[in-house]
């Protein structure tokens, strides 16, 4: 049978749960077993797909076109595996599935109800996966004990412990253990009352995970678990890291992996060593090469809207043994021609970000016209792809109010336009081009070089598309398109002929890059920076 651990989070949000999941699933998965991650979110909007950045941070895409939580992000790049619709869920989605059941009669006349029609529905969406043969699943609940809108989690939860037995079941609770500095004291008092709120909703907590900013004593172990009712060796320590990355060697020194088995009665099948991982430390701690890339977005003040950007920095820096400093600048700073030249001046390499909407458009275009002209490596992502092509379109080719229909919907120089099949589309959630879609590679081009194949396949998430109308007239401007959608001949990707390194896609590469599989595109765009500042 499928084993089940349920992670869940007190004191307060922003702890690292989902890093905590993700990192116990890799131990896990070192030991041998076959592991995936959920997380269930306790908001009432079916996905984040309609939801800002500023709310919610990226909203990450799956293969099979689910808009979920940057929290599965963490899963597929620690686990090196692809997540679906089925590993995140939300209230709305529960409350949606329900009402449907309701309105199509599935209830023969009784009264709906929390208890047990929702709880049903959480626990078959929490046992769903077990299906695809998994060993282990871990469940992340969002949000903290004591939210009114955990509640019906939390039932489910003591539920299930009854319905799946003792030793197919684990709670790793999450908590934080502030530091006092006027006492110079580290404090368990908000624990306590953490695993007390758990203890009221029915679910005693297997393991207690501790995040703190200071070692905590054999003391405060002992302490927690009498007055949390478990086990000394149970009360595990999670010490502040440098990087996300350190936390699975911090918990298999912990022993959070040995602990959970134990509390599973699993026997581990091997010894999880973490080569590929420990090599890829080894070359983020003692880089040899040091890189500046501007990234140009309208969501800069917030680094988590860009979150798979940032962690694939990270992932291609660490392959070619580089430190990759990330400057952060809002684009509409650099609509203004004096702050362009100041901004921009020193980059080794220049990243335009996706996005949606007018606002900071032309300063997206201004940085890629400062790419092209003074020839500095260059990757446009999704509406970072689009800017690059009207930006061609007006400076190279000199078609006049050349743009894409989304900012401008008259202009006569439609070169972005919406695709055919999003004309008729009214509703916002889920209904753009999602998910992963194949792509050709034309040999010997930038992008050939850097996948070093033929064929691709890449997530996406956009309504608009390049007007293939005007294909023939970039290419004998010097803008190819050097990948296409075969299905429907949409173009994936350009690139200029003329440049060392500028390359646009209307994908989003950055959801496929892992820490043992970086993704071949950022690789190759750090290794042109590199080169760029060598010159």
């Amino acid at each position: 049978m499928t084993k089940y651990i349920f992670v869940t989070g007190g004191v307060t949000s922003s702890l690292g749960k989902g890093i905590i999941a993700a990192s116990l699933a890799k131990l896990l998965q070192g030991h041998g077993f076959k592991v995936t991650i959920q997380k269930f979110d306790p908001y009432i909007n079916v996905d984040p797909g309609t939801l800002n950045p500023y709310e919610h941070g990226e909203c990450y895409v799956t293969d099979d076109g689910a808009e979920t939580d940057l929290d599965l992000g963490h899963y597929e790049r620690f686990l090196n595996i692809s997540t679906s619709q089925a590993n995140n869920v939300t209230t709305g989605r529960i409350y949606q599935t329900v009402i449907n059941k309701e309105r199509a009669g599935e209830f023969l006349g009784k009264t709906v109800q929390v208890i047990p029609h929702i709880t049903d529905e959480i626990k078959r969406r929490m046992l769903m996966l077990s299906e695809k043969g998994f060993d282990i699943i871990i469940t992340e609940l969002g949000g903290t004990v004591g939210d009114i809108e955990s509640l019906p989690y939390l039932e489910a939860l003591r539920q299930l412990r009854m319905e799946l037995g003792e030793h197919h079941y684990c709670t790793v609770h999450l908590t934080l253990i502030p530091y006092l500095a006027a006492a110079k004291e580290l404090k368990t008092k908000p624990t306590q009352h953490s695993v007390k709120e758990l203890q009221e909703s029915g679910v005693q907590p297997n393991i207690l995970v501790c995040r703190t900013e200071k070692p905590i004593s054999d003391d405060i172990r002992q302490k927690l678990a009498l007055f949390c009712n478990l086990k000394k060796e149970n009360v595990i320590e999670a010490l502040d890291a440098d990087t996300i990355y350190e936390v699975p060697l911090l918990m298999l020194k912990e022993k959070l992996d040995i602990r959970v088995l134990k509390e599973l009665k699993l026997k581990s099948k091997g010894i999880p060593e973490l080569k590929a991982w420990r090599e890829f430390l080894k070359n983020l701690r003692h880089p040899i090469h040091e890189v500046t890339i501007g990234l140009i977005g309208k969501y800069n003040e917030l680094p988590d809207a860009y979150k798979s950007i940032y962690e694939s920095f990270i992932h291609s820096g660490a392959a070619n043994q580089c430190k990759v400093n990330v400057k952060a600048i809002h684009s509409e700073s650099l609509e203004n021609p004096k702050s362009l030249k100041s901004e921009l001046s020193g980059l080794d390499g220049l990243l335009v970000a996706p996005g949606f909407g007018e606002r900071g458009i032309e300063g997206k275009i201004e940085s890629i016209k400062f790419a092209r002209e003074n020839k500095i490596p260059f990757l446009g992502i999704c509406l970072g792809m689009q800017c690059a092509v009207v930006e061609f379109a007006r400076n190279v080719m000199h078609l006049k109010n050349a743009a894409s229909t989304e900012v401008n919907p008259k202009t006569k120089n439609p070169v972005i336009h919406i695709m055919p099949d999003q004309l008729t589309v009214t509703k916002k959630g889920g209904t753009m081009r999602l998910g992963a879609y194949d792509c050709k590679l034309i040999k010997g081009s930038k992008a050939f070089q850097a996948y070093k194949k033929s064929q691709i396949s890449e997530r996406h998430r956009h309504r608009y598309e390049f007007n293939s109308k005007y294909l023939k007239e970039f290419n004998e401007h010097g803008m190819v398109a050097s990948g296409i959608n075969p299905a429907k001949n949409l173009v994936e990707i350009i690139e200029l002929k003329n440049h060392p390194w500028f390359v646009g896609v209307q994908f989003h590469p950055e959801l496929k890059s892992t820490v043992e599989n970086p993704h071949p595109l950022f690789v190759n765009f750090v290794l042109h920076c590199i080169k760029n500042k060598k010159k």
